[in-house]
């Protein structure tokens, strides 16, 4: 257990304001009674008023009426915190966009004033980007989230690509966020089969109160998995595109999400998808020539877009 989250661990206990003999005290934490007495210093240290009786039968009691002192977090853990908190209040999940602004409210009121200072520059130096994806309902998240870290089995309406409606009773594995999107890698109990669902298609997930013996996930992972469930299905698009540059190169921008492979002077990149806006993400990053060979869609997306930025640079 880290430090940090031994402390929140000894400050939720102390903060029942009943009084805890120090052996007790130490036995819950698995530390030893000079570890516990460094730890009961350092909430001193942040403003707890903890009061202590020595002797063989010693122990701590918290002060009652206590203000809330600094977050119990290394400086980064606490600046990461912030920063995911800031990127839920630009809208990424529906509903969610209030309670992360509220949150982040909060955790910037109980950092230090050097940790203050870095959030202030970050908040006003940088734009969110607006959301493009669809939003996520931050109850139905919530809930299966939580029906995969108990094993429990969860029953929703689903709604296909092609606006079938259904009820599914699946057995959660996990939950994985690509791009903008969010699925949910399950079993499916009535088509004993595992199942790739996006959760904004999901509708009033409901917990069903059993518990399930989690089965082997026939992948390498639930990302894994998410990706061969992608590829598996019919696309509108087929991209090809020809670098001139090494294959190491464009799969560093690309990653997972398309094929490359080394070709005379460079390579080729193979990517299914329904929009081009990934594919024209992947063109601008790599800083190298290319070439796209299909489709024509794309050509013709890349010749704008040239002609826009050939008209913004010139003189």
């Amino acid at each position: 257990m880290s430090t940090s989250a031994r402390m929140l661990q000894l400050l939720s206990l102390l903060q029942t304001h009943r009084y805890w003999p120090g052996t007790e005290l130490a036995t819950r934490l698995e530390v030893s009674p000079r570890t516990l007495r460094r730890d009961i210093d350092r909430l001193r240290d942040l403003g707890y008023d903890v009061d202590a009786v020595r002797g063989q039968a010693g122990g701590y009691q918290l002060r009652a009426g206590n203000a809330l002192p600094p977050l119990l977090l290394e400086d980064e853990e606490a600046v990461a915190i912030a920063v995911g908190l800031r990127t839920s209040a630009a809208g990424a999940v529906q509903g969610m966009e209030g309670s992360a602004l509220q949150a982040l409210t909060k955790v910037i009121a109980l950092m230090p004033p050097r940790l203050r200072h870095r959030m202030d520059a970050l908040q006003s130096q940088t734009v969110p980007a607006p959301w493009r994806g669809p939003s996520i309902d931050a109850h139905a998240l919530t809930t299966l989230a939580q029906a995969c870290r108990d094993d429990e089995v969860v029953r929703f309406g689903y709604a296909t690509r092609t606006g079938e409606e259904s009820r599914r009773h699946v057995e959660p594995h996990q939950l994985v966020a690509i791009g903008s999107r969010w699925y949910l890698v399950a079993h499916d109990r009535d088509r004993h089969d595992w199942r790739t669902f996006r959760v904004d298609r999901i509708r009033e997930p409901e917990l069903g109160g059993t518990r399930f013996r989690p089965r082997d996930l026939p992948a390498e992972d639930a990302l894994a998995f998410v990706r061969q469930s992608i590829s598996a299905m019919p696309t509108r698009y087929t991209v090809r595109v020809r670098f001139g540059t090494d294959a190491e190169t464009v799969a560093g921008v690309v990653g997972r999400w398309a094929t490359v492979e080394p070709v005379d002077g460079g390579c080729r990149m193979t990517m299914d998808t329904d929009t081009l806006d990934w594919p024209m993400f992947v063109l601008a990053n790599v800083d190298a020539p290319f070439t796209v060979e299909e489709p024509a869609e794309l050509v013709g997306l890349v010749d704008r877009a040239a002609r826009r930025f050939g008209a913004a640079v010139a003189s």
